[in-house]
């Protein structure tokens, strides 16, 4: 298949080291994704669209959101910036969310765990949903992939 990312590389210079948990999200944000993905360019009157699969690199610059795009033999497609302000939000209560998630798992009973959960994944859907409304035109990916791409947007946020 065509239409998907074939490999990612997060750009973490700058970053804080992680914790145990978040890069444990990293970590299976990039299995899942890599697994099973969607991720289309759509066709523009301004430029050729070279087909995929796509190796994906994902870094913060300048305050924006870079997903830079190569062919998997690594030939140049595209790069672009998305601003982060429309992220900030739903990324803080994202880790917020997960922050309560991760002490609830080491403490509290399983029907107050799973009603924190479903709370975690409502906010996850969300960033999933902005992320989405905001690559259109750019690339088009299904909400799976926006969920694990979202979780790889939050490691950037981290620190």
């Amino acid at each position: 298949m065509t239409n998907r990312i074939c490999a990612i590389d997060i750009d973490e210079k700058g970053l804080a080291r992680p914790t145990a948990e978040i890069e444990q999200e990293r970590k299976v944000a990039i299995f899942d994704l890599l697994e099973d993905n969607s991720f289309a360019l759509p066709v523009r009157e301004d430029r050729p669209v070279l087909p995929g699969p796509y190796r994906l690199g994902l870094a913060i610059r300048d305050g924006r959101l870079v997903f830079d795009l190569s062919t998997e033999a690594a030939q140049k497609v595209g790069e672009f910036h998305l601003s982060l302000g429309p992220f900030r939000q739903v990324v803080k209560d994202y880790f917020q969310i997960c922050e309560s998630y991760f002490e609830a798992v080491k403490r509290l009973p399983p029907s107050q765990i799973e009603a924190i959960d479903m709370a975690r994944r409502g906010i996850h859907n969300e960033g999933a949903r902005v992320l989405q409304e905001r690559l259109e035109g750019k690339a088009e990916v299904d909400i799976d992939t926006a969920r694990r791409l979202f979780t790889l947007i939050c490691v950037l946020h981290w620190g």
